[in-house]
């Protein structure tokens, strides 16, 4: 059973606001599942974990962390979350690493290097992780942290990007800094690569009580569309993701007006553009000029929205070029819709094609695709009741709470951590 002190029922005394619970996901899984994620958290009581990652907002990895840790706390286990800072020409820098983790190309100079670790080494002086002894790192950005401290207990870097085919000259100078770490862990077996570290598989993960997932009445996804003049006459096919080349915006306009020769319809793509991504406005510009009353395009933070357009859409696209794992897949999926999704990274870990959504290889499967799912509301319905089911069985929160710590417990047995 969750953890309680005398000092948990003062705070409750003064302030009735709460955060979701382990507890709340009973109906949801199982309570046998429930209980024996208690018991492996109750052993780790006295752990002090921090997560580092390079923004509060824009991007699935600050969402993740958002829930994540705030489950952390309401098992026991103390977790904080910090976030480094940096000026544009910082993150113009790791953007570049991360398109080059992906297979993109990359000119690495010495100049540039000596400017990614500067600013990690800034922020090192400023952030106190050695107050800590158990760090999880998060992705390229604040990779370096871990050479400017005395290590209280292990320290982990997470990658959330598709490491299939890393650009390989970048790869070698991050591997200096990653095999300095205890463990490492991405989203999906296919990433791991020839490392003295150890790695793991952790797959990512939703909160279904977010206000971007949680149950919404049609009233209320009627209202979000109206504010945002969003037309409801016709089928919404809909794609949400950062405004990032990876995620195929121009494929995903091009496709639909293939599709919209054949049946009637309205594409929406909605994005945001993260603090540490300064190549989103330039994408989010390009596309404007596509706009018409059949195709709407919009950068706005708000996640009933969000939410709202997953839950009306006839079909939802996720085309993209890469994709780590791809949590906008599993939102829409948890909703009950009709998924088409690049055939890609951990989107085909999530869709089994013609079972519960579709994969395809290029803009015109897609189009076809969406044709299809248009002309077939029982399709859509049988294709979106198995895509829920999948989630509910392997992509809820509390899955990924339990594989964290199984890998805190694992190493228990190879440091001595701090009561």
């Amino acid at each position: 059973m969750p953890p309680s002190t005398s000092q948990d029922l003062d705070l409750a005394h003064r302030d009735t606001r709460r955060t979701v619970q382990l507890d709340d996901y009973t109906r949801f899984l199982d309570r046998e599942r429930i209980e024996r994620i208690y018991e492996k958290a109750e052993a780790l009581q006295h752990l002090h974990v921090v997560h580092v990652n390079s923004t509060f907002y824009g991007g699935g990895v600050a969402e993740l962390l958002d829930d994540l840790t705030l489950l952390m706390n309401n098992v026991g286990i103390t977790t904080g979350w910090r976030v480094i800072q940096g000026a544009p020409d910082f993150f113009s820098i790791t953007k570049k690493m991360h398109n080059a983790l992906q297979g993109g190309s990359i000119n690495l100079t010495d100049l540039k290097k000596k400017h990614y670790e500067d600013i990690v080494y800034k922020n090192a002086v400023r952030t106190h992780l050695d107050r800590h002894n158990m760090v999880v790192v998060h992705d390229p950005q604040p990779l370096p942290l871990i050479q400017h401290y005395h290590r209280n207990g292990p320290w982990i870097w997470q990658c959330h990007v598709d490491l299939s085919a890393p650009d390989r000259e970048l790869w070698r100078y991050l591997q200096s800094f990653i095999e300095q770490y205890d463990a490492v862990v991405e989203s999906l077996d296919a990433y791991k690569q020839s490392l003295d570290t150890p790695q793991r598989t952790i797959t990512p993960a939703i909160d279904p009580f977010a206000i971007k997932n949680k149950e919404l009445s049609e009233a209320e996804i009627n209202e979000r569309l109206a504010h945002y003049d969003i037309p409801r006459d016709q089928p919404l096919v809909v794609q949400i993701s950062r405004f990032d080349r990876w995620k195929d915006p121009e494929g995903v306009i091009e496709a639909f007006k293939k599709a919209h020769e054949e049946v009637d319809a309205t594409l929406v793509l909605l994005g945001n553009v993260a603090t540490d991504d300064p190549e989103g406005k330039e994408v989010y510009e390009s596309l404007l000029d596509e706009e018409t009353e059949r195709i709407r395009i919009l950068s706005v933070e708000d996640t009933a929205l969000v939410n709202a357009l997953q839950r009306r859409a006839a079909v939802v696209l996720q085309k993209s070029l890469r994709e780590g794992f791809g949590l906008t897949v599993t939102e829409a999926m948890w909703k009950g819709s009709a998924v088409i999704g690049g055939n890609v990274g951990g989107i085909r870990h999530q869709i089994e094609d013609g079972e519960n959504g579709f994969l395809v290889d290029s803009i015109d499967e897609a189009a076809e695709r969406i044709v299809e799912l248009i002309r077939n509301p029982g399709l859509r319905e049988t294709l979106g009741m198995k895509a829920r089911t999948t989630v509910r069985e392997r992509f809820l929160l509390p899955h990924m709470l339990e594989d964290y710590l199984d890998l805190f417990g694992g190493f228990e047995t190879l440091y001595r951590l701090n009561d």
